[in-house]
């Protein structure tokens, strides 16, 4: 079996596949990099950090459950952009149409990644032929370590503690610099592809646990 794990980077996204071995991809938009994951893997899930299930008129079920699992770490899950406003242009008017569908702003950080919330938004929309399901890496540290892992992952101790939670689950991260990925972009992009294992094997925990059968909107660890 063969998955993979997706996390955004500086140059678009970067995956990590794993199987018998490990390797790993970096592509402008979601659609070319799985794509190039697919012509030298079977991957039979793919498991992404972005929002998938954009709400059109209330909070998403799924941060509050993430923020739950994440004491002391709550503030690393935020709150995902309305719909509405995806195609905002300026801040501004996102900020307005995020009020608008949800009643409340939208954050600086998530207004950021809105071109990557699109570009999952509209892939997805071609119907791709592999089950896509929505991660957050730090619920899957988490889970991994039966424990809210406390050490921000930027931090020497904070990516030694991470590395070695996936060498245990038998997934070795390259020791080697990822061309266009941060070293704890490639450590997110393993983590969601850990979850992405466990879906397979239809071990993942879907949070919220309800509807089982639904993909989204929920994350899964």
């Amino acid at each position: 079996m063969t998955v993979l794990g997706v996390d955004g980077c500086p140059v678009g996204w970067v995956g990590v596949a794993w199987g018998d071995d490990v390797t790993t991809f970096v592509a402008l938009d979601i659609e070319q990099l799985v794509r190039e994951a697919m012509s030298h893997h079977a991957i039979e899930v793919v498991a992404i950090d972005t929002p998938i299930g954009l709400s059109s008129d209330g909070d998403r079920a799924p941060e509050a459950y993430a923020r739950r699992r994440l004491p002391g770490r709550a503030s690393t899950v935020f709150s995902s952009p309305a719909l509405g406003a995806l195609r905002a242009e300026t801040y501004d008017e996102a900020n307005a149409a995020n009020k608008a569908a949800l009643g409340k702003g939208l954050s600086r950080q998530a207004f950021g990644i809105l071109p990557k919330i699109a570009d999952v938004h509209d892939w997805l929309a071609t119907g791709p032929a592999v089950p896509v399901i929505e991660v957050h890496p730090e619920v899957c540290f988490a889970a991994m370590n039966g424990a809210v892992v406390r050490q921000p992952k930027r931090t020497a101790a904070g990516a030694a503690i991470r590395r070695e939670l996936l060498g245990r689950e038998g997934l070795v991260v390259p020791a080697t610099r990822v061309r266009g990925a941060a070293p704890d972009d490639v450590v997110d992009a393993a983590a969601a592809a850990w979850t992405a294992r466990r879906f397979a094997d239809g071990v993942a925990e879907r949070l919220p646990p309800e509807p089982r059968d639904h993909v989204a909107p929920a994350i899964w660890a």
